[in-house]
């Protein structure tokens, strides 16, 4: 990391964040226990913090299932080449480092998925992000057609913004990948 994107954001904590961030930093440690870096540096903008964690709760309580979810977010960022991103959300998705390495893999190199329905996801998703928001009608009828619903493709949309934000961060702050900052003195 250069000085430059080092000196630019700090790792915030509970303890060191602006007092507007606090109870959002509060909320996200007594959820999962620690506060991720992402969120640490996010901390920095408690507007920023606030407005990236609203559209995760609203991801979140989507209509994508867990594993649907986590290919959309893998997708983005490895369509947003994001070492970091595609490294968190790889673990995410799978759970142990072979299995994510194999499905990143496919993803990067175009190889279909064994699941048919899964294909068609990470395909209207890349067509998304490499079009700029102009996927070809087919790729959206394809989608259609493996069983999601017309409705999910604007959900894709909130995937998209919500993961390139975060790419976009790890671009400008080149982040570690850790297991989060765990107590306020880390």
């Amino acid at each position: 990391m250069n000085t430059a994107a080092q000196t630019l954001f700090t790792p915030l904590t509970i303890s060191t964040a602006p007092a507007s961030a606090k109870p959002i930093l509060r909320e996200i440690q007594d959820s999962i226990g620690s506060i991720p870096m992402l969120m640490a540096i996010f901390a920095n903008s408690p507007t920023a913090l606030e407005g990236y964690r609203a559209l995760e709760v609203a991801w979140e309580n989507g209509s994508f299932l867990p594993r649907e979810r986590h290919l959309i977010l893998l997708t983005v960022s490895v369509e947003n080449n994001s070492s970091y991103g595609t490294a968190t959300d790889s673990m995410a998705l799978e759970g142990n480092r072979q299995a994510a390495v194999a499905v990143a893999s496919s993803i990067r190199n175009d190889i279909p998925l064994p699941n048919a329905k899964h294909n068609a996801l990470v395909t209207i998703v890349k067509e998304l992000v490499r079009a700029r928001g102009y996927p070809r009608i087919e790729t959206i009828q394809q989608f259609l057609t493996a069983g999601y619903r017309r409705e999910q493709v604007m959900e894709v949309l909130i995937g998209i913004a919500l993961n390139t934000i975060s790419n976009y961060l790890a671009r400008i702050w080149p982040m570690p990948i850790d297991d989060g900052i765990t107590s306020e003195g880390h």
